[in-house]
């Protein structure tokens, strides 16, 4: 997971309280705030599960989110 994929599923699950969740919210299996982990070269991936695990998303909404279609050709 890149970390523009990564901005994009924190959006598209938590829309406006994204920006605060990643600055406020300590992830406990990470020991930091998701922009503190951000900054510190955590792979977003870890991130975002850790987050997904603190907030309770269902398994169904983490494979894959974040994650553009295709370019058609």
């Amino acid at each position: 997971m890149r970390r523009s994929e990564f901005l994009r599923a924190v959006d598209a699950e938590f829309a406006g309280r994204a920006p605060s969740l990643l600055s406020d919210l300590m992830l406990s299996s990470i020991g930091a705030t998701g922009a503190e982990a951000l900054e510190r070269g955590v792979p977003p991936r870890d991130i975002w599960l850790a987050l997904c695990d603190e907030m309770d998303v269902p398994v169904e909404r983490r494979h894959g989110a974040g994650r553009l279609e295709p370019r058609k050709r």
